[in-house]
């Protein structure tokens, strides 16, 4: 019983990190993925993770914005495929959840170009290239 709990316990504080990965003041780019023209066809759109995610459902391919992820802190490759993260510009403070479909090299985030202009509220993104966010990985739900 008492390794049994001591195991349980375990098990939640790891499953816990996992969830509970972030990072501060990271660069967000953008990318042209145009999801919805390519019916969120991630072969169509040469996405790193259409290898495992591509037979996914259309509805779980359609459920959040797309990013390819390179970012500090969290999973990189296929460990990556299919998660999602909370993103947050830290000039304004607008959210979006998005999932991870494929991989970069910027050191960051690279959003598709519909999740960009939403975080981007204030327009400075598109002034600069880029915006400035924060993210943390969070269940997505499916």
């Amino acid at each position: 019983m008492e390794k049994t709990l001591i195991g349980l316990m375990f098990i939640a504080f790891i499953t816990a990190g996992a969830t509970a990965q972030s990072a501060t003041n990271v660069r967000a780019t953008y990318h042209f993925y145009y999801p919805a023209e390519h019916n969120w066809d991630l072969n169509a759109v040469g996405a790193y993770c259409a290898t495992w995610d591509a037979d996914k459902p259309l509805a779980w391919r359609k459920k959040y914005g797309w990013t390819a992820f390179c970012g500090p802190v969290g999973p990189h490759g296929q460990a990556a495929c299919g998660k999602c993260l909370l993103v947050t510009n830290t000039a304004t403070g607008a959210q979006v959840t998005v999932r991870i479909i494929d991989q970069c090299s910027n050191g960051g985030l690279d959003l598709d170009a519909n999740v960009f202009n939403q975080l981007d509220t204030n327009g400075s993104g598109h002034a600069q290239g880029h915006l400035i966010v924060d993210y943390k990985f969070v269940n997505c739900g499916d």
